[in-house]
């Protein structure tokens, strides 16, 4: 991938592209093998001429390239360039060795979090809270064995004692989010409803589906 395609505004111009429904739908239509213009207007019962305009925005934004038939000479068939598509994504985020989760109690959230990390990316991650409880919320705990991963019931810390300069610091709730400040300011905020102030299984549930979902879609960013 070129540094121009991956730049801010190549990828509005991927975005941009892909706006529109008939090229949304040539894309898709190539997506599982290539086709000549006729075929793309057939298979869309689109004007042929609609069809070349749509063919040039996406091969201007990177999307689609034309090659020679090799058979009669004559035709053209496009194909798409699905490592374009990955611009879609955010860039990856590099340099990370550790990634460490805050909440104000280090008793559920970050908790959860930093083992979610662990056992979906075998991964290095922690937690760690601005005013940590003297041991994690016991429905925390009980969510965590539900779904098979590890909390140690007693192993609450303070940010001090935890983050070094080179983490990922990931705040999982609001008020960790806006009172740490200086070289623990989070790099990233997840706002997580906070579990205990409902404090009931369905809750805590809720917030595990919710960091699982987060997790998920920061793991492929991370270099």
């Amino acid at each position: 991938m070129n540094a121009e395609l991956s730049s801010l505004a190549g990828r509005a111009r991927v975005h941009a592209a892909l706006g529109d429904p008939a090229r949304l739908a040539m894309v898709d239509a190539l997506t599982l093998g290539d086709a000549s213009p006729g075929e793309i207007a057939h298979t869309l019962d689109m004007p042929t001429n609609l069809v070349a305009h749509h063919v040039k925005v996406l091969t201007d934004a990177g999307l689609v390239v034309r090659g020679r038939s090799e058979g009669d000479r004559r035709r053209s068939y496009l194909r798409l360039r699905p490592e374009t598509l990955t611009v879609l994504t955010p860039p990856p985020l590099s340099g990370v060795d550790r990634v460490v989760f805050v909440c104000t109690h280090n008793s559920a959230r970050s908790q959860l979090a930093a083992a979610l990390w662990k056992r979906r990316t075998r991964g290095a991650a922690a937690s760690a809270g601005t005013k940590p409880a003297s041991r994690v919320h016991p429905r925390a705990v009980a969510v965590a064995h539900r779904h098979g991963l590890e909390v140690d019931p007693g192993g609450t810390a303070h940010v001090r004692d935890v983050v070094r300069a080179d983490d990922l610091v990931i705040a999982v709730c609001d008020n960790a989010h806006e009172d740490l400040t200086g070289p623990v300011r989070p790099r990233l905020h997840w706002s997580v409803p906070d579990p205990v102030r409902v404090d009931t299984d369905e809750a805590f549930e809720t917030a595990y589906a919710d960091l699982a979902d987060r997790v998920d879609r920061l793991a492929p960013a991370i270099r």
